[in-house]
């Protein structure tokens, strides 16, 4: 799942690893587009031909460390996006290692050595890695500095806030790799088709409120996504507005409660597909206290995408819009 879940979020997020993460799940029944929702989890689309690596090169680190990597040969990216970049710059056969959000089946038989934000220093280090490349959310801290202090170059990036950081993100890893060039490709491509489908998007006479919800039903964990959630950006592309943060909800994430959800009254509602899941798909979501009395919930009006890519940000975000679309205006148009 996307690494941009923060504040209040974090905090649930190791109570509710063994749901949160994993295999790709199929889109819930009832849900429109549930095919283009399962695509996007399947394959990434590598650059071909693949770059070779110009190295040494020293790079800047969101942590306030200077980097030098002098070899790519072996890689362990600690997010399921941070892996997802790799291997669409076409160094997939570098990458030794994955986080369990690394959802798409180039990278499913690799070893697991993080499971949402849980990194195991000794397992990155048994595998030899020339290069670790971290999210700021990556952690626990203690083991980040136990990889440092074994002689691994260790880069953390920024996390992505939205559409406008896909190549940023791209540029980042792409410039530690010694490839930037390929960077260049990738994310003029990303952003090409990016603005692909947001020209597709149906016109409205009124856009669309659409509330993001995290749900994880075995912690009990029910929260609606306000400012700073990661959502907004994909929503407004998709020509819909932030219901949660046009209600006011300035914190990312805030428990759900009916009043929240009346205030934010969403035509849609948003969820990560493993989430819908674990409510009972969408008969169990109405039944969240304030779900159905929305519009959403009347309508039953849900848009799921799988957890490792919805809020990623990255190679494979023209898709996540798509179906995004696709799933929010089913007859194509609003």
């Amino acid at each position: 799942m996307r690494t941009r879940l923060a504040g209040a979020l974090l905090a649930v997020l190791a109570l509710t690893t063994a749901t949160a993460c994993g295999g790709a799940t199929a889109a819930a029944p009832g849900t429109a587009a549930a095919s283009a929702s399962a695509a996007t989890a399947d394959r990434v689309e590598p650059l071909s031909p693949a770059p070779t690596p110009r190295l040494p090169v020293t790079v800047d680190s969101a942590d306030g460390k200077r980097v030098t990597v002098e070899k790519a040969d072996r890689i362990v990216p600690l997010s399921g996006s941070l892996s997802e970049i790799v291997f669409t710059l076409g160094l997939g056969d570098r990458v030794v290692a994955r986080d369990i959000t690394a959802t798409f089946r180039q990278a499913e038989k690799l070893p697991v050595v993080t499971r949402g934000h849980d990194v195991s220093a000794e397992g990155v280090l048994a595998l030899r890695p020339d290069l670790v490349i971290a999210e700021t959310s990556s952690g626990p801290q203690e083991a980040i500095k136990q990889i440092r202090a074994a002689g691994v170059p260790v880069l953390v990036v920024d996390p992505a806030q939205g559409l406008d950081d896909v190549g940023t993100r791209i540029g980042t890893v792409a410039e530690a790799l010694g490839v930037p060039t390929a960077g260049e490709r990738l994310t003029e491509r990303s952003e090409q088709r990016i603005a692909a489908v947001r020209k597709g998007v149906p016109d409205a006479d009124e856009p669309p409120r659409v509330a993001f919800l995290y749900l994880r039903g075995s912690a009990s964990v029910y929260l609606i996504g306000g400012k700073g959630s990661g959502a907004t950006s994909l929503i407004e592309a998709a020509g819909g507005v932030d219901a949660g943060a046009a209600s006011g909800l300035t914190k990312d994430f805030t428990a759900i409660t009916s009043e929240a959800l009346v205030k934010a009254a969403p035509d849609a509602i948003l969820v990560m597909t493993k989430g819908l899941d674990s409510v009972g798909g969408i008969d169990g979501l109405v039944k969240i206290p304030g779900v159905a009395q929305t519009p959403a919930g009347m309508d039953r009006r849900i848009v799921s995408v799988e957890d490792g890519v919805l809020l990623n940000y990255g190679p494979r975000t023209d898709q996540v819009l798509k179906s995004v679309v696709a799933q929010l205006y089913p007859d194509g148009a609003a």
